[in-house]
């Protein structure tokens, strides 16, 4: 059997860390041709020192962040098909499901006895719930727990407008007044439409996710951006993800995180679609996306590590790779979970897992 060798030109890439190295230095933005160039550098190491320095530049403390919340899933009743969810269930499917007040109130009450400062308030596009059923629920959160609540992705926003009848702005509005703090940044997969046809063809566009982020930051509220990666993306549409949530935040200054982490292959109709062609992605990988992120979005002041999808040593090489921040104790989690993918935390142990990176690690609560 022949072998055949990639072919790597050594000289171009030693100018390509060159001229990025000097851009670091200097304060000056990383263009989309050497964003997708970086992709090309096998020396992983080089690629990290290089997001090191960023984050060492916007971070000079010795320090990792992590916060104490639970991902409160209230309904799994979900319209858009999404081919990479094994969690969702049709509306009319009998494990379909919306949580009632007594049960999102346990579990909040639980996670404040853990210590817990914050609710990721989640769930599908539930063609049911219109906008007084939010103002109810979070009004009446609101009221009883001294929580903060980080709830709606985008795509859920525009679900509750289409089935409320009313504009986006007025649903961010009377959200906010019912006591929502701040918006996840589900839903953003990749900004590419492209690849939205593909393994999310009932959800929004780039172009309405963006739009919604970009009114709630008009009126106030803060997010997060997340890119999931490893399916049906090229590299050069991870670049132009990174750049849309940059250029966003240049208009804003809203997003204060941004969270790439790996689609994980298993219980889902995605796989169908990448098998055989993809494998599933490598931490060498996820490592590369991580520290090209750190490099690309010198806007949004925080990348998170994924131990969800990556597990525990994984996630804290990553904090040698641009991430400052180590995420969520996540005492509850199901989206993930439903394919197949477990990975148990506790408190000790992410604190631990920090303080061995190196870092010292404080507590977050937003």
């Amino acid at each position: 059997m022949d072998i055949v060798f990639q072919k790597i030109d050594i000289d171009a890439q030693a100018k390509l860390i060159e001229t990025v190295y000097n851009k670091i230095s200097n304060g000056e933005r990383i263009t989309r041709e050497e964003g997708i160039s970086l992709f090309d550098v096998e020396d992983l190491t080089t690629l990290g020192l290089l997001a090191d320095l960023v984050r060492w530049k916007m971070h000079p403390k010795n320090e990792v962040s992590y916060i104490i919340d639970r991902n409160i899933n209230y309904t799994n009743v979900c319209t858009a098909d999404c081919k990479f969810c094994a969690f969702y269930r049709r509306p009319g499917d009998s494990e379909g499901y919306t949580l009632d007040k007594k049960t999102i109130g346990e579990k909040i009450q639980e996670t404040l006895d853990l210590g817990g400062t914050r609710i990721l308030l989640q769930g599908g596009h539930n063609p049911e719930l219109k906008i007084e059923w939010y103002e109810d629920m979070f009004g009446w959160i609101k009221s009883n727990y001294n929580i903060i609540l980080h709830a709606l992705s985008p795509s859920e926003i525009i679900t509750i407008s289409k089935v409320s009848k009313i504009t986006i702005p007025e649903v961010i509005t009377r959200l906010k007044n019912a006591g929502l703090d701040s918006i996840p940044g589900g839903g953003a997969e990749v900004l590419s439409d492209r690849v939205r046809t593909i393994i999310a063809p009932g959800k929004t566009s780039s172009s309405e996710w963006l739009d919604v982020m970009e009114e709630a930051h008009r009126q106030g509220l803060k997010s997060t951006a997340t890119m999931m990666f490893g399916h049906v993306e090229t590299v050069a549409e991870r670049i132009d993800h990174m750049i849309l949530c940059r250029e966003l935040q240049d208009r804003t200054g809203g997003f204060y995180n941004f969270i790439p982490w790996t689609f994980h292959r298993g219980n889902t109709e995605l796989d169908f679609v990448l098998l055989p062609e993809r494998e599933k992605t490598s931490a060498f990988e996820y490592l590369k996306t991580v520290a090209i992120s750190r490099i690309m979005v010198d806007n949004i002041d925080t990348i998170q590590s994924s131990w969800v999808t990556q597990g525990l040593k994984v996630a804290q090489i990553s904090l040698r790779f641009g991430a400052n921040d180590f995420g969520s104790l996540m005492i509850e989690e199901n989206v993930v979970s439903a394919t197949g993918l477990q990975y148990n935390m506790t408190l000790k142990k992410m604190k631990k897992a920090i303080k061995t990176a190196g870092f010292d690690p404080i507590q977050r609560n937003w």
